[in-house]
């Protein structure tokens, strides 16, 4: 999960605050701090502890389905050594040596996500998938499946996956965030350190709260003090509706778990980005071209202006954009767009961002003359944000690598060798013969094979020796095997792996279902 830090001196403020209000509210008395009819109407909705019980069991009862956990298998990281770019041969045996013997395991994440189509469609947050080679979907009901990504929107920090169980899957709406209000009850539902279906109640603690990263201008959070903490990432915090109104995402902390403040992308947002990504592969903003800066009181004061609200352009970024062909130019302050006041430059960045591009907008905006400002108009059609979301994982949008060639064939995911000597000496063979496995796919079932103890039944290393009791020296029969053989086929492969304690050649048999 994404951690939002904050220095202590802040936090120590945050707590005298609270502590503060607490004794305006015992002291001075609620009641004479709220308008005779709002006094009555609270009276009126009033409701016992049992009753509120109640209330948060049937709402985990109806929604508990739809969530989901969601575990990442990343991408062995890659091993290389200075000087791997000399001339050929010069450092392949450095670079074995070093493939050999460090750990290249791939790492794991857990996080949450909710299904939002009876199809398979599943909410998430991007950074739970991030750099994932395979991604792991378990329903409440224990069964699993393998999610394919359909997009991403960085921009957020969401993700689009989907499953295909081949049957209608519970689901949760997606309520109108806009209608929280501060005190509204909420439900908060994932799998915190991996512990799933987990629920945790708390109330909303403020909306549209802004988190002070820098790249987070479209990311205007529901605050909560339902716990959250790491695993709970893409979780839905629900409303006592059962409706999904924000999908958990950061958590202000000091120590990496949670300390009461949690943060959840509003469900609106969400919304806008699903139909986006499953109409477009991917989201489409408006995009002036500009950099900006917020209009704050000191330069309101030295510019003359009657209130620090504008953005002011600090550079016009791309000569050939939409805000350079209008004529928009550095130093000019714009004070709305289409007639809506912009309170400050993140303000213009989502009213922009909003706009389907293409769109012609109309932008008011003070320019400096001599020692005045000149209020002009000025109409721009906005050119498409450039951005960087993945396109969904499925053959059809897969690019050919830059050679133009077709990517290669791996039978089992597996990358093979044929042994030379050079790699007979690095792989410490002597008259061994086989395929050496040079490289294993994560994300292919074979990745997951396990020997009759429970460990990973193949290394990188290894030595195919023979397939289905063919023997096996070169690539070009393993393959033609291989491709006759079909889901639900089964596989019995011998190998020889090194034993580095015995400094041996150890045989081994491996057993699999084609998947």
């Amino acid at each position: 999960m994404n951690k939002l830090y904050e220095k202590s001196g802040k936090k120590f403020l945050i707590a005298n605050l609270t502590f503060a209000f607490f004794t305006f509210v015992i002291s001075a008395g609620f009641v004479n701090a709220q308008p005779p009819e709002t006094i009555q109407k609270t009276k009126n909705v009033i409701v016992s502890p049992e009753q509120l019980s109640a209330s948060f069991a049937e709402v985990a009862k109806s929604v508990e389905p739809a969530v989901v956990n969601i575990d990442t298998k990343g991408k062995v990281p890659e091993i290389s050594v200075e000087g791997e770019n000399n001339a050929e041969g010069e450092s392949d045996d450095i670079l074995e040596f070093f493939r050999r013997r460090l750990p290249r395991r791939p790492s794991y994440a857990v996080g949450s996500g909710f299904i939002v189509d009876k199809t398979g469609y599943i909410l998430t947050n991007h950074h739970v998938i991030e750099d994932a080679a395979k991604i792991t979907v378990r329903l409440q009901s224990n069964e699993e499946y393998v999610a394919k990504i359909v997009g991403v929107d960085k921009l957020t920090d969401l993700a689009v996956l989907k499953i295909e169980a081949n049957k209608d899957l519970p689901f949760i709406k997606l309520g109108d965030s806009d209608a929280v209000r501060i005190g509204d009850w909420v439900l908060a539902i994932g799998s915190p350190f991996g512990l799933a279906q987990t629920v945790t109640a708390g109330i909303i603690s403020q909306t549209n709260r802004e988190t002070p990263y820098p790249n987070r201008a479209f990311q205007k959070f529901i605050q909560t003090d339902a716990a959250i903490n790491r695993g709970n990432s893409g979780g839905p915090l629900v409303n006592m509706n059962g409706e999904v109104v924000g999908i958990n995402s950061q958590i202000a902390t000091s120590t990496g778990d949670y300390n009461g403040i949690g943060f959840a992308l509003p469900a609106n947002e969400a919304n806008n980005v699903y139909r986006q990504i499953l109409q477009n592969g991917k989201v489409k903003r408006g995009y002036l071209g500009v950099y900006l800066e917020s209009v704050k009181r000191e330069f309101a004061e030295v510019y003359g202006l009657s209130e620090a609200k504008g953005a002011i352009v600090t550079e016009v970024s791309n000569t050939d954009g939409a805000a350079a062909k209008a004529g928009l130019q550095k130093d000019d302050i714009i004070i709305s767009l289409n007639n809506e006041t912009v309170e400050n430059a993140q303000d213009l960045i989502l009213k922009v961002a909003s706009t389907t591009p293409g769109k012609d907008i109309k932008i008011d905006i003070l320019r400096e003359a001599g020692n005045k400002l000149e209020r002009k108009i000025i109409n721009i059609k906005l050119d498409e944000r450039p951005n960087d979301e993945v396109l969904a994982d499925d053959d059809t949008r897969r690019k050919l690598p830059v050679d133009g060639k077709e990517a290669e064939v791996l039978p089992f995911g597996l990358t093979l060798a044929e042994i030379t000597p050079p790699l007979a000496k690095t792989y410490r063979l002597k008259s061994e013969k086989g395929l050496i496995i040079r490289k294993i796919d994560p994300a292919g079932f074979i990745a997951d094979v396990k020997n009759s103890l429970g460990g990973t039944a193949l290394s990188e290393g290894d030595l195919i020796q023979r397939i289905n009791r063919i023997p096996v020296t070169d690539l070009k029969t393993f393959t033609q095997i291989v491709s006759k053989l079909k889901v639900g086929s089964s596989v019995v492969l011998h190998i020889a792996s090194f034993d580095g304690r015995s400094r041996r050649t150890v045989p081994s048999i491996v057993q699999f279902t084609v998947q």
